[in-house]
Formats: structure tokens, C-alpha cells, sequence
């Protein structure tokens, strides 16, 4: 199917949809067909604007062709025309990009994990500041973060930390935050001024709603006991900590941070089907290898993304080779769109490149 039949059916069943709505005729799919009508408006008013300017071009080169169009007219024809010269690749490229197939997740909210990888105590510290640059990367998003939990060390960083981030588009903005983060600086703790090199990693995984995917109670192994705190000291006397195995797969979640054992089993529970519709998804997508290939990156927790080095003040994103200058305002979140923007994009690229 060629761009433009592929442009004229989503006209034609925004259309349809608007047609079918208005009369009220929809049934029990009005929620379903009212997200498709709302999803296809601004592909519809991409289209539009994109054939308007075709249309204003091909006037304007037939008049800079017509010999009776005056001197002075032509000049400004000629000008207009370069101005839409411009335009036009731009506004083809942005149709292009909304018909791309959607991620299905990429509307959702997240589970962020953030764990300590090879470096010991820096490994955790660093962990500690990986998880605080997302949380106020939420807060300037406006998104809600909650620690869902942590295992703080005793210098104040993170062998392990787990958030729940609810808000708009949260998954598209961080999915591609997945994989090892990699630090090269100078400890507090090192004495001979020797630059350390340590690592963290990162998973970032859609939330997933029951109708995603279904568990069944037979599947889950629940065992409960009690909290304990840094050093294995008990934190509260009932047996208030959650540990659920999903038998069929050996995933292996634990919940302790919360006094309730209902509370703690919840968020057990939603972080056990988020860990298990990601494995669904990267199923999916194994069996696309030759999409995947194409891709920015596999979201793989084993995959070196990123390189923070703090004494040139620079990061370095390895998929993209884009390097900023500006560590602090990456490590802050201000300057975090940058990479994930960068990285969307070539993502985009990616992907239209292999419909070609």
C-alpha cells in the first residue's frame, strides 16, 4: 500500500468513526471507537496540513511557470515556494511518524528498578543518585513517584530500589532508560585520588492492569514474615512482609516497606504482573529479531547504555554516540530529555527506515 492509500483510509475511517458516534449507533464498543476517534484527530490534521501545502506548492510552481506572471509577483511566488521547499519534507516526515505502528504501552504508567551492579559501595551510591535523578525527573514532568521499595546500605546508598511513576506517557518517555549505567569518578572513600569505574542497573517496566495480564491464584506461592530492617534487626513484631513466587516462571517478589500485609501483598502483586507482561513483551519482540535489530535498544538490563564520567563533567549515551556536557543537569533530570528525545528520534528513523 503506497503513503498516500495508507493517508486516504485514515481520513476515510475518522470519517466513519465521527459518522458512527455522532449517530449514536456505536453499542457497547462507544469507549473503544470514541479512543480510536480521538487517537486518529491529530493524524487526520497532520494529513491536512501536509496536503494543503502540496497544494499551495503545485500553485506556486505553476505560476512561477506561467511566462505572463509579472516580475515582482513571481519574486514572491518563488520566495513562498522555497519557504514551503523547506516545510513540506518536515510535514511528510511527521505524517510518517504517526503511522507508525504504537508501542501499546506506551501510554502507561512505569515500575522503575534501579539496582547496584560491580563497584561495591560506590555501585550503591551511585544507584541511590540514579533513582533520585528519575524522581525529579517526575516532578518536573508533573508525574506522581512513589518508593515502592528500598535496601539502603549503611553509607546511604542503594543495593536496590523500587518506584511506582504514574502520570502521562510515562512509559514512552523512560523505556528507553532500561539497561547498565556505567560511572567513572573519584570515590569519597578512595584516599589515593584514583578514578573508580562502577555500574548500576536499570529496568524500566510498563504497568501492567489485570486485563494485561491474568494470574492465576494457583500460580502463586505466598509466604509472609516479618520485616527487618539494615543489619537484619526486626522492624515491626507481626508477620507484615510479603514474599509471592509465580510458580510456572520462578519470578520471586518480596514487599516489606509498608506495616500492612494486604498493603505489601498489593504492590507485590503489581510488581509481578508488571515483571511478567515485560517477559510477554520481550517474547513479542524476539520473535521480530529482524525489527529489533533496527532498534535503538533492546531494553535488555545487560545492555552498556549510558557513561556518566564526573571528572570531565560529561555523559555519553552509547547507542546514539551523543555525549552532553552537562552532568549535573543530567543528573538533576533537567537535561534528561535531551537523551530521550535524541533517542526517540532515531528510534523513529529506525523504524521508517524499515518500512522502506
Amino acid at each position: 500500500m503506497s503513503l498516500e492509500d495508507k493517508l486516504e483510509s485514515v481520513v476515510k475511517r475518522h470519517k466513519e468513526l465521527g459518522e458512527a458516534l455522532s449517530s449514536g449507533v456505536v453499542g457497547d464498543s462507544f469507549a473503544r471507537q470514541s479512543k480510536e476517534y480521538s487517537d486518529l484527530g491529530p493524524i487526520v490534521a497532520g494529513i491536512e496540513e501536509w496536503r494543503k501545502a502540496r497544494a499551495e506548492a503545485a500553485d506556486l510552481d505553476a505560476l512561477i511557470a506561467d511566462p505572463t506572471t509579472d516580475k515582482e509577483m513571481q519574486a514572491l511566488a518563488e520566495s513562498e515556494r522555497a519557504t514551503l521547499a523547506e516545510k513540506l519534507p518536515k510535514l511528510e516526515r511527521s505524517v510518517q511518524v504517526m503511522l507508525l505502528p504504537k508501542d501499546e504501552a506506551d501510554e502507561k504508567n512505569a515500575i522503575l528498578e534501579v539496582r547496584a551492579g560491580t563497584g561495591g559501595d560506590e555501585a550503591a551510591l551511585f544507584a541511590s543518585e540514579l533513582f533520585r535523578t528519575y524522581q525529579r525527573y517526575a516532578q518536573l514532568k508533573g508525574w506522581k513517584f512513589e518508593t515502592m521499595e528500598m535496601s539502603e546500605t549503611p553509607l546511604g546508598g542503594f543495593r536496590d530500589a523500587t518506584a511506582s511513576i504514574t502520570g502521562r506517557n510515562v512509559f514512552a518517555r523512560l523505556k528507553y532508560e532500561s539497561g547498565v549505567h556505567r560511572v567513572q569518578r573519584v570515590p569519597a572513600t578512595e584516599t589515593q585520588g584514583r578514578i573508580h569505574t562502577s555500574t548500576a542497573t536499570v529496568a524500566v517496566l510498563p504497568e501492567a492492569e489485570e486485563v494485561d495480564i491474568h494470574i492465576e491464584e494457583k500460580d502463586l506461592r505466598i509466604d509472609v514474615f516479618r520485616s527487618s530492617g539494615p543489619g537484619g534487626q526486626s522492624v515491626n513484631t507481626t508477620d507484615s512482609a510479603v514474599r509471592i513466587t509465580h510458580i510456572p516462571t520462578g519470578v520471586v517478589v518480596s514487599q516489606q516497606d509498608e506495616k500492612s500485609q494486604h498493603r505489601n501483598k498489593a504492590k507485590a502483586l503489581k510488581i509481578l504482573r508488571a515483571r511478567l507482561y515485560q517477559a510477554e513483551r520481550d517474547r513479542i519482540e524476539a520473535e521480530r529479531s529482524a525489527a529489533r535489530k533496527s532498534q535503538v535498544g533492546t531494553g535488555d538490563r545487560s545492555e552498556r547504555i549510558r557513561t556518566y564520567n564526573f571528572p570531565q563533567g560529561r555523559v555519553s549515551d552509547h547507542r546514539i554516540n551523543l555525549t552532553l556536557y552537562k552532568i549535573e543537569k543530567v543528573m538533576t533530570g533537567e537535561a534528561l530529555d535531551e537523551f530521550i528525545d535524541a533517542l526517540t528520534a532515531e528510534d523513529e528513523a529506525a523504524r521508517l527506515a524499515a518500512l522502506e
